[in-house]
């Protein structure tokens, strides 16, 4: 009999990782069953969702409490929407905050087999997040190498998938030449991505911030050529953020009818300033040296940064356990410190290779030219379904059969 599972997912990245492991499925049980709430790469894998993903999108102890009423509704009814339906499993993916709560209830309630996608960074901070979830949670599917021990430690299975971005393949040169011209850039011409993030409440603080940097730069540099690639649904935001900018930016929306291939975009680029968060493994995979800047309401940093237990926050510096990318973080984001750092990046040539050889390391470690972490997760998932007691998960170097 084909399983039938409910999905869980809250933000975009989690609808990447939600959408691989839906394809995943498909392909070990071509009868599998979604159910649940999800954006719309989920959606076009055949998921119906319960309520629009955006809802959710929301992070910082300031930007919730104004949609705290939303959030608990929508807690409720996706507690309900689970209970109400014969399913094999729950797998909430991400937005820990939301989808741990709906879990909770569920689990009050049922005993139904519960798996969380992406482990939370424990070995950061608030390690007692562990043993809180394995009252309720009975898998973790990890994206990183260092997630297995302090889940597996506090009694839950924890599979090591890799992650997605690593599975990428590099875009050929003849297609970045090909960008760069359509892009209308010269050979020559410093390319820089700006990417301001994708929530709203990121948008409208680091937006300003990123803009003045640009103006600070091109007041030295004039060849440097700023190209925005906004999150779907926030093409009218970003814009609006970043206002009036020198030297012709190029803004253009992600997804849609005519919009550029964000991997090609990426690739086209000679530098880029990013906020903190996946994109910075984005910007990996295409090699593209990166200075990581990233602010937050003044009571969020203040509890946030009390509680942090790791020097640094990009995931390639802590993948490849170097501190290549200069971060720029709270107090610290801001244009002055920022824009000569992005300067210095288009100059010394020895911090750019370092650079990548940093993002690299980190691909190979995240499980590039393994076997498609999608399909390992759904493998991981189906495995944990059939043998409740296993545990491992695939490594890189390991044979595609170990997972899938």
């Amino acid at each position: 009999m084909s399983r039938r599972f409910f999905l869980l997912a809250g933000e975009t990245s989690g609808d990447h990782l939600g959408a691989a492991l839906m394809a995943g499925l498909k392909t070990l049980d071509p009868g599998v069953k979604f159910h649940g709430v999800g954006g719309v790469r989920m959606q076009a894998e055949g998921l119906e969702s319960l309520f629009p993903m955006s809802e959710l999108s929301v992070m910082g102890i300031a930007e919730v409490l104004p949609r705290y009423r939303m959030l608990k509704r929508r807690i409720d009814e996706s507690a309900r929407a689970v209970l109400s339906h014969d399913l094999d499993a729950l797998i909430t993916i991400d937005s820990p905050d939301f989808n741990l709560r709906v879990a909770r209830r569920v689990r009050a309630r049922s005993r139904l087999r519960m798996v969380h996608y992406v482990a939370p960074s424990v070995w950061a901070w608030r390690a007692g997040r562990a043993q809180r979830m394995a009252q309720t949670i009975d898998q973790v599917l990890g994206l990183f190498p260092f997630d297995e021990a302090p889940m597996r430690a506090a009694g839950m299975r924890c599979d090591f998938v890799g992650h997605p971005i690593a599975a990428h393949p590099p875009v050929d040169a003849r297609t970045v030449r090909e960008r760069r011209a359509a892009l209308g850039l010269a050979p020559d011409q410093t390319a820089l991505l700006v990417l301001p993030g994708s929530r709203q409440g990121e948008i409208s603080r680091l937006g300003p911030v990123f803009a003045q940097t640009l103006r600070q730069m091109h007041a030295v540099r004039g060849d440097v050529r700023a190209i925005v690639p906004a999150a779907p649904g926030r093409l009218e935001q970003v814009r609006a953020s970043l206002g009036d900018l020198p030297g012709h930016p190029i803004i253009l929306p992600t997804e849609g009818q005519g919009a550029p291939d964000k991997r090609q975009l990426f690739a086209a680029a000679d530098l880029a300033l990013a906020a903190s968060g996946t994109v910075s493994l984005e910007l990996a995979a295409a090699r593209v040296p990166t200075v990581i800047a990233y602010d937050m309401n003044w009571l969020s940093w203040q509890i946030i940064s009390r509680m942090v237990k790791v020097d640094t926050v990009t995931l390639v510096n802590l993948i490849a356990e170097s501190r290549t990318i200069p971060e720029f973080l709270g107090p610290e984001c801001r244009p002055e410190r920022i824009a000569p750092a992005l300067t210095a990046l288009i100059d010394d040539g020895t911090a750019r290779a370092a650079q990548i050889e940093a993002m690299d390391l980190a691909m190979t470690r995240l499980g590039a030219g393994g076997p498609p972490p999608g399909l390992r997760a759904a493998r991981a998932v189906l495995d944990g379904l059939d043998d409740a007691g296993g545990s491992g998960g695939w490594r890189p170097g390991a044979p595609a059969s170990s997972s899938g």
